[in-house]
């Protein structure tokens, strides 16, 4: 659950952004198709991999054996939820343009302009927080300071798993993430089609 310090923050961050004209409001929504098409090519980039991943006569099939994907099946999961919250924001009309974390100022528009609003229900926000903290618990240490770079909840760092966590623990995480992003996607999609 996203925490009241936290929320204030966002509040200040959002002033910024529209001082700074990071954020413009009341525009022409004419990229939405694009994001949209992104989500979608990151969601059944996921599902490939979970299948290849977890199906050995698929791997058989492709010519990898002992294939593992579930790293990334976490990371594709993850880009659908940013595009489909980016696909979202254009349909409103709200543009970013920022030399900043682009993640991080995408997931602070989210919070304020839908979260904050009671436009998307609070459970898909607190998915989305929940995935960006997966992604950097099984990227490694390398890549979760890329990660903490670019977005905001990072900073939270709740530990950094190692590339030794079990095989089992992967693979649920993998699929919870896949799983969160399907839904998640469903749900900006129906939030899309309201306006």
């Amino acid at each position: 659950m996203l925490e009241e310090k936290t929320l204030k923050e966002i509040k200040t961050r959002i002033i910024d952004y529209q001082n700074r004209e990071i954020i413009k409001t009341k525009n022409n929504p004419r990229f939405t198709e694009f994001f949209l098409k992104n989500a979608e090519d990151s969601i059944e980039s996921a599902k490939v991999l979970f299948e290849i991943t977890t199906n050995p006569k698929k791997q058989k099939q492709f010519g990898f054996t002992n294939f593992n994907g579930l790293l990334w099946v976490v990371n594709a999961s993850y880009y659908s939820m940013f595009y489909m919250t980016r696909a979202l924001l254009e349909n409103e009309g709200i543009k970013i343009k920022t030399d900043l974390s682009i993640h991080l100022v995408t997931f602070d528009v989210l919070v304020h302009y839908f979260y904050l609003t009671k436009k998307l229900q609070k459970e898909f926000i607190e998915d989305l927080l929940e995935a960006e903290n997966d992604a950097a618990e099984l990227l490694g240490k390398q890549k979760a300071d890329e990660i903490i770079e670019e977005y905001y909840f990072e900073r939270r760092k709740r530990g950094i798993f190692t590339y030794e966590m079990g095989e089992i623990l992967l693979q649920t995480k993998a699929k919870t993430s896949l799983e969160r992003a399907q839904k998640f996607r469903k749900e900006i999609l129906s939030i899309i089609h309201k306006y």
